[in-house]
């Protein structure tokens, strides 16, 4: 599958409630199918097909561990999907938001990868908001 087909399948995957919450249970690790399932007011099997697109859309992972199926959130898949999207449309607000989420624990950017930052122009520091200078980029 070729990158744009690729994202827009994270992204069809994003656009259902259910899913996206589903991806915000796992952010604190791994869960079985059936404690996922037990938080949602729907079907196990609805729950499970869920499951399956945010799978095929390489959201999440899974693993079997004796007859329990355990899911995983592919985190960088997500981040990568979803901030070289964020870093298209809104270059300077990506740049921003990775300065002032790393200060001090920047080690490199990995350049054309469409990790947040990723717009060959270098992270910016710390101080570089704040100062009255919000709104005169560009002009």
């Amino acid at each position: 599958m070729t990158r744009p087909q690729d994202e827009a399948g994270a992204f069809r995957a994003l656009a259902d409630p259910t899913r996206r919450q589903i991806l915000e249970d796992l952010r604190d690790g791994e869960l079985a199918a059936g404690e996922i399932a037990a938080r949602f007011p729907i079907s196990a099997p609805s729950v499970s097909r869920h499951l399956g697109v945010l799978k095929a859309a390489g959201l999440v992972t899974e693993r079997r561990e004796g007859n329990r199926i355990l899911y995983a959130l592919a985190q960088e898949r997500l981040a990568v999907c979803v901030g070289r999207f964020l870093s298209a449309v809104c270059p300077e607000q990506i740049v921003l938001r990775h300065t002032r989420g790393r200060r001090g624990t920047h080690t490199g950017n990995h350049q054309g990868d469409g990790a947040p930052g990723d717009g060959g122009r270098g992270d910016r520091g710390p101080g570089d908001r704040g100062r009255g200078d919000e709104g005169n980029e560009g002009a």
